[in-house]
């Protein structure tokens, strides 16, 4: 091995990797391991599933969190091997193995990520009323509504 194939050995291994990183920056105190997650989640879930996620705690290995509704739950466990290795992507080996879920309400939807479903003037049809009723999820339900008006006045001579 030659002088500078071992200078730039030296140097990939004193430069600190991803993970070592983040378990020196975050790594002092759970809360500090807590936040760091908080912080990964929405780049790990896209805008969608974290308007619909909280991040509540961090049990071992387990991250807890809570979803709106049960199909927002199903939908979780659908995704959530390409989830973890996002957040271990971000947080190396201070990521979760594991997610657990509650249903509820979410406390706090970060700023700015309401979309505006304002209905359109007039009431919908019945039938469009009766088919929106089977969706859980109000701000789908009125956002669904909005779109299926706006595309059967298209229609509309």
């Amino acid at each position: 091995m030659n002088a500078t194939t071992r200078r730039d050995r030296a140097l990939a291994l004193s430069r600190p990797t991803q993970s070592g990183l983040a378990h020196r920056l975050f790594g002092g105190s759970p809360d500090q391991r807590l936040a760091l997650l908080r912080a990964a989640w929405p780049a790990a879930v896209g805008p969608e599933l974290e308007r619909r996620t909280e991040v509540l705690a961090l049990e071992g290995k387990t991250l807890r969190l809570r979803v709106a509704s049960a199909s927002w739950g199903k939908t979780l466990l659908k995704v959530r091997r390409p989830i973890l290795e996002k957040l271990e992507a971000i947080a190396g080996d201070l990521a979760p193995r594991h997610l657990s879920f509650c249903e509820g309400e979410i406390a706090s939807a970060p700023p700015g990520t309401k979309a505006d479903v304002s209905p359109l003037p007039g009431s919908p049809s019945a039938a469009l009323a009766e088919a929106a009723a089977g969706i859980e999820d109000a701000e789908l339900r009125a956002r669904f509504l909005v779109s299926a008006s706006r595309y059967l006045a298209r229609a509309r001579p």
